[in-house]
């Protein structure tokens, strides 16, 4: 049975640009080290999944986000660990994406995120923005 301490509320950023998606490689050393997710982070506590979003995407990439909307919550559990997401369609507002601490980014076309190593928790969302169903 899994404890109160493996388990974690996360947001995801769901970044789109020109018909691009911002997606980040998580660091070697990481839980899923080196798989690649949309930007986000664990919530602090008492932190809401917007403000969250807000600041991972400061301090992760050096950029400035606006969340718009929910487009996914989901729970996934993991041998070690169980995750609750939050994905939210953000907006880009300023900044150049910089990998600060996240091992690598790039921007890819819906069809090509098919490419990229994603965490199994992450499929759902994968479908949907393949299908444009966001």
């Amino acid at each position: 049975m899994q404890s109160a301490q493996n388990h974690i509320e996360v947001a995801a950023a769901v970044i789109e640009k020109n018909g691009s998606f911002l997606i980040t490689q998580r660091l070697k050393k990481s839980h899923l080290g080196h798989l690649w997710e949309f930007p986000g982070g664990k919530l602090e506590a008492g932190e809401t999944p917007e403000e969250c979003l807000v600041r991972e995407c400061r301090e992760e990439l050096g950029i400035v986000v606006k969340p718009l909307r929910k487009i996914q919550e989901l729970t996934h559990s993991y041998s070690d660990l169980t995750v609750r997401l939050h994905f939210w369609l953000c907006e880009h507002l300023s900044g150049t994406p910089r990998a600060i601490e996240c091992a690598d980014l790039c921007w890819t076309k819906p069809e090509d995120l098919i490419r990229y190593e994603f965490p199994e928790a992450d499929r759902e969302i994968l479908k949907r923005l393949a299908q444009r169903t966001i």
